[in-house]
């Protein structure tokens, strides 16, 4: 991806706000593959024509296959700030997904304890207490080919807490192979971070709400 492909959301002195697409890793890693931390840099760099290095402070992460909005900071400020906002489950965190088969529940909550095992795969645990706490609430929204669209609160941020607690009920997301999806091969992983609100780093009375536009949104077809 190249920086002149990149959607902003927001953007202020303080911080900035990108649709992040599926397949873009939030930060670099192992792989050296191209990050939307060193895409964001580049685009701030160019745009506002900045010598030398360019601060930026990734608060929160996605999972290379989900996509949606990822926020950033710009100042060292913002960045702590934020962090500790997204660390005391201060930020309102809404995702949507399309999970397999027919859910029958409305709406509800889960509430699981995620282990991980030795090769550092995430998994529910079958002991009360073991592990750490995974929380969320949920609404059903509509119906789509066989499936169930969902729009989801995370109330912690646990890994893949999403993709395991909705694999938990029977019901993994479509296009989620690795905890049990049977959609075609190839299919997408329909999960996106819809939504953010926050209190600003700077001006703590404003809250600051961030919303994927439709011309970013993946699940067109279901008719939201």
């Amino acid at each position: 991806m190249n920086h002149s492909d990149l959607k902003v959301l927001y953007e202020d002195n303080h911080l900035i706000a990108i649709f992040k697409p599926a397949g873009l890793l939030s930060q670099g890693d192992k792989t050296g593959d191209v990050s939307a931390l060193e895409v964001t840099k580049s685009w701030l760099k160019e745009k506002h024509k900045k010598p030398g290095q360019v601060f930026l402070g990734l608060v929160h992460r996605l999972d290379r296959p989900v996509c949606g909005v990822l926020l950033l900071a710009k100042t060292s400020k913002a960045a702590s700030r934020l962090s500790e906002q997204f660390r005391t489950r201060k930020v309102k965190k809404i995702y949507h997904a399309l999970v397999e088969g027919d859910l029958q529940v409305k709406d509800g909550e889960l509430s699981h304890f995620i282990d991980w095992d030795s090769s550092v795969k995430p998994f529910i645990s079958k002991e009360p207490s073991v592990g750490k706490r995974a929380e969320l609430e949920f609404r059903t929204l509509g119906r789509f080919d066989g499936n169930t669209f969902v729009e989801i609160e995370l109330k912690t941020g646990r890994k893949h807490q999403i993709r395991l607690q909705f694999s938990h009920l029977g019901h993994p997301l479509v296009g989620d192979f690795r905890y049990g999806s049977i959609a075609p091969e190839g299919t997408p992983l329909a999960l996106v971070c819809q939504r953010l609100e926050f209190a600003h780093p700077t001006r703590p009375g404003d809250r600051v709400a961030i919303e994927l536009p439709d011309s970013c949104y993946p699940f067109a077809k279901v008719g939201r």
